[in-house]
């Protein structure tokens, strides 16, 4: 026997998955969905098309349409083989993405992973809820639980970090992923680091305004130049009133870069001075020595071309010896 099921497609529907929607299609261009979801309207009603007739049907450039099935099959979405196209089941793909063997633990280890899960499943619905209006990808909840495992990021700073990038308006998945990998290279692991962080980085704007109103820029700070600014403050823990010094060094130089200023509080810095006091005392001193060396010597050589002058017997002449001169002058 061979059973059918005929609907008009008056009354026929083709479903696209929700994984696809949220997961997926955010990040493709109008060509490569156009093309997916009437090759699902294909698929449905059992149909044969070439690529030729999917550019003259969908009214698009024949070149777009094999571009949009390379991307398609690229983001796994579909199996492009030759003249055969295979819809991928998209749900028991995240699946098996998702699923994780779990190795056997003690009763010690498994109670306490199950109040760190239990945490971080509050974790992570709070952040459903708050910044996906309750419809997360699946594929997050993978890149979240990895992100735990290599960051080793508290649940609060976890948060923290969607907030931050939310309230940025820069709510995309690399750049999450490049912000926590900022905070994990300072070494930020709880909410008392972040904290501390967050009162560093407050510094650092305001000094890199002061900055550019002392230079009298006419433009933001480049990447590079905040590093510098951030490696000054951070690391070199210095306010201000000591870069104010740095920077009246830039007086009469022609084109002074931040590269210049660098090296001036780098050399401050290894040689162990922390505040204004400090640096003023010693650049007073380092100017002194240049003083010394420039004065030292010139007034020494006047004084050493009049001690050579007088330095010798002055020879001396009687009578005769004058008169010796017209005597022989008289001879000739």
């Amino acid at each position: 026997m061979y059973f059918e099921d005929f609907k008009s497609i008056l009354y026929s529907d083709t479903a696209v998955s929700d994984i696809f929607i949220s997961q997926y299609m955010p990040s493709m261009d109008s060509t490569c969905i156009k093309v997916y979801i009437y090759i699902l309207f294909l698929c449905k009603h059992s149909k044969k098309a070439t690529t030729d007739e999917l550019a003259k049907t969908l009214n698009l450039p024949l070149d777009e349409v094999k571009a949009a099935l390379t991307s398609l099959d690229n983001l796994e979405v579909i199996n492009w083989v030759e003249d055969k196209i295979q819809i991928i089941d998209l749900k028991d793909a995240e699946t098996k993405r998702i699923y994780k063997l779990k190795s056997v633990s003690t009763p010690e280890t498994a109670n306490e992973n199950f109040e760190k899960n239990k945490s971080r499943n509050n974790t992570l619905s709070a952040i459903n809820s708050k910044f996906f209006q309750g419809l997360m990808p699946p594929n997050w909840y993978l890149t979240i639980d990895t992100w735990f495992s290599i960051y080793k990021f508290d649940e609060d700073v976890m948060y923290t970090l969607f907030k931050y990038c939310h309230d940025n308006n820069t709510f995309h998945k690399s750049y999450i992923e490049a912000v926590a990998s900022n905070w994990h290279r300072r070494g930020i692991q709880n909410f008392f680091d972040l904290e501390k962080y967050f009162e560093e980085m407050s510094q650092v704007r305001g000094i890199k305004g002061t900055i550019i109103k002392k230079l009298r820029l006419r433009r933001a700070l480049t990447e590079y130049e905040t590093e510098f600014v951030e490696k000054w403050v951070i690391e070199y823990k210095y306010n201000m009133e000591v870069i104010e010094i740095a920077l009246k060094k830039t007086v009469g130089k022609t084109n002074p870069d931040f590269r210049f200023l660098n090296n001036v509080l780098k050399k401050w810095y290894e040689l162990g001075l922390t505040n204004a006091q400090e640096i003023n005392g010693y650049e007073a001193s380092v100017r002194a020595q240049y003083q010394s060396s420039q004065n030292g010597p010139s007034a020494s050589k006047p004084a050493s071309r009049e001690s050579q002058r007088d330095n010798f017997d002055q020879r001396k002449y009687d009578e005769d010896y004058y008169d010796s001169f017209f005597t022989n002058t008289n001879k000739t």
